[in-house]
């Protein structure tokens, strides 16, 4: 297993993690995802930890904290062997204190998480959205505060836009706190949004991309392409309405590609889909789940070789969509180009 550096901290993450959000699954949501019982999670961490995936990610939204529940049991007696990583923001009730990034609800939230992981300390904490209502100042102060506390090591965000990811850094340097070595993402060959401003952000500002969803929420798992419609049994059936859009003629012109390099290679539709991630700048982790261990071992089969130039010209063909306004004309113009160009 390749590990990476976290943006701009000390902290090395395995190249692939794995996403926890089918343990304990209920709901609509993530029971459909999966609903991974204390057993079959203890099989997935020994897989992970025996091909060096070593960080865990969870949020306390997961199925209303059972999913941290569920994976605070299968590390037992093994926590030093882990890294965890945990989210928190996003509503877990009706209550004025259920939701968001406000102080109390900081405090609460990371107490709530320590208790159900079972452990004295989170590695990596990330607010899972931009809480709006909530001043930088107050968020960057709480989780100073929680950092000197020991109960947090390493900071972050999920699903932010860029200007207030700026506005968090800016605060902590103001202040002298620590800044933000993380941003956990959307990014996919279906799915290439980051590129636009998150990710030069996170090379100017020393943020680390955690991908979630490499495979565009299931449809880049090689069971869809042009003559495959989605499968009666898939989860895309009750989670679509969730998930990133695509347009079907995108969807199925990287799925050719993919297809094609799989071919060659040797290697899965999936495999092919995630390491192509592990090139792209910026990315230190690719959060890989599984509804069960045959699944797992597939996505670790993702690591342990490297697409050929050529091969990853192409993925980048297939899956090039223009970004939007002010971005596209340094893509469309030579002169705009030239003053700014793009990472990849």
């Amino acid at each position: 297993m390749d590990y990476r550096q976290l943006g701009a901290s000390g902290l090395r993450v395995p190249a692939l993690s794995f996403g926890t959000a089918t343990f304990g699954g209920t709901g609509p949501l993530f029971g459909a995802w999966g609903r991974t019982d204390e057993a079959e999670a203890r099989g997935m961490v020994d897989l992970c930890l025996d091909a060096g995936v070593t960080l865990f990610d969870t949020a306390d939204v997961y199925s209303n904290g059972a999913s941290e529940s569920v994976l605070g049991a299968a590390i037992k007696g093994r926590r030093d062997a882990v890294l965890l990583s945990t989210k928190t923001g996003l509503p877990l009730g009706d209550g004025p204190q259920d939701w968001g990034a406000s102080r109390a609800r900081l405090i609460r939230a990371v107490e709530e998480s320590l208790r159900r992981l079972g452990t004295d300390h989170i590695d990596i904490l990330q607010l899972h959205a931009l809480d709006a209502s909530t001043p930088a100042e107050e968020v960057m102060g709480t989780l100073a505060t929680l950092i000197a506390a020991g109960k947090v090591r390493y900071a972050g965000v999920s699903n932010y836009p860029g200007w207030q990811v700026m506005k968090a850094q800016a605060a902590a340097d103001r202040n002298g706190w620590p800044r933000l070595v993380a941003h956990q993402v959307y990014y996919s060959l279906i799915g290439r949004d980051y590129e636009a401003d998150l990710m030069p952000l996170g090379v100017d500002q020393g943020v680390g991309a955690l991908v979630w969803s490499p495979l565009g929420w299931g449809r880049l798992t090689g069971k869809i392409g042009r003559d495959r419609p989605v499968p009666a049994g898939s989860r895309l059936h009750d989670t679509e309405q969730f998930a990133p859009p695509v347009e079907a003629e995108e969807l199925y012109r990287v799925v050719d590609a993919l297809e094609a390099v799989a071919a060659e290679t040797g290697k899965t539709v999936p495999q092919i889909a995630i390491n192509w991630l592990l090139q792209r700048p910026t990315v230190a982790s690719v959060i890989i789940g599984a509804r069960n261990e045959a699944q797992l071992r597939d996505n670790l089969g993702a690591v342990g070789w490297t697409l050929a130039p050529e091969q990853i010209t192409r993925l980048d063909a297939a899956s090039a969509k223009l970004p939007p306004y002010p971005h596209a004309p340094y893509r469309q113009q030579a002169g705009f180009t030239l003053l700014n160009p793009p990472l990849v």
